[in-house]
């Protein structure tokens, strides 16, 4: 299987797949006309603008390639694609005033901590890992920060022994941490609400120096899957919505409990439906904590 995958530029989708015959990625011609262009219509835009690359005897259209991607009506669809020296030849043929953010953008290396974890977080679809990780513990949020930061971040799978803070909301005190994710482990979790609650106790908690949120997504889909057969489709989840009720839920919950239960799905052991989760988790990021203390006793 063709693996699949979802970058953001502007807010914007840029469908991905990989090509395992001749291992590189193709990304999707519409979604990259459409960044540019802001198009209501990038495939008549594309269109237009592969006709006038024929009629000026262009090699690029001739380099397309199409696979099957999953459009805005839930079908697989054959989409044009073009792999990376191309898509930056398509960019320099677009009129945008976008091109030189989009190019800076696009030839941003993978190979950064967040583009290493992500790889590892697709990873742990196949992984056996994944069968031996314990379900709503700490110990399990531990299990999965440390595979996916393990070599990156040398505190990977470790409890912070530090204060940190997201803008003015401090997070749980570290002193007092052991403490916290003690009650947060007992927490309930055979219904919807108490496994929505205590994701939200944990992301209070806020246990690891980095990476809390793209480990704490994963746990909480393992809980709701184990208990519920269910996980969340995150794709239907707008960033800023997100965002937004997360910041909200330390006095309520109510607003990202509306989030996540509008976007369960059933589709618990569709490897697409995982991979594309991951693509938003990492997507929602904006993590700017700052270290407000020394070590504490």
């Amino acid at each position: 299987m063709n693996k699949i995958s979802i970058r953001f530029f502007d807010d914007r989708e840029v469908r991905a797949v990989w090509d395992d015959t001749n291992s590189k990625w193709w990304f999707s011609v519409v979604d990259i006309v459409g960044v540019l262009t802001d198009s209501k219509d990038p495939r008549k835009y594309w269109t237009v603008i592969k006709n006038r690359l024929k009629n000026s005897n262009s090699q690029l259209t001739t380099k397309c390639s199409q696979f099957k991607l999953i459009a805005e009506d839930g079908k697989r669809r054959l989409t044009d694609c073009l792999v990376q020296d191309d898509v930056l030849s398509l960019a320099d043929d677009v009129p945008s005033k976008k091109t030189r953010a989009f190019i800076e953008w696009f030839t941003y290396s993978d190979e950064t901590i967040d583009g290493k974890s992500k790889s590892k977080a697709y990873a742990l679809f196949d992984s056996s890992l994944l069968d031996t990780i314990e379900v709503g513990t700490t110990k399990g949020l531990q299990q999965i920060h440390g595979y996916l930061f393990g070599g990156l971040y040398d505190f990977a799978g470790q409890i912070r022994t530090l204060n940190i803070a997201k803008g003015s909301f401090q997070f749980a005190m570290a002193r007092f941490l052991p403490e916290t994710l003690a009650k947060i482990e007992k927490m309930p979790e055979s219904g919807f609400d108490e496994i929505a609650e205590k994701y939200v106790e944990m992301n209070v908690a806020h246990p690891f120096m980095e990476g809390n949120g793209r480990s704490m997504r994963i746990w909480l889909d393992m809980m709701l899957k184990k208990n519920l057969k269910l996980c969340v489709d995150w794709s239907a989840i707008n960033k800023k919505a997100y965002l937004s009720a997360m910041e909200k839920s330390v006095a309520n919950p109510t607003q990202i409990k509306a989030l996540l239960n509008s976007a369960l799905t059933d589709r618990i052991n569709d490897r697409e439906m995982y991979m594309k989760g991951i693509d938003y988790s990492y997507y929602y990021e904006e993590e700017d904590i700052v270290v407000s203390g020394g070590n504490e006793e």
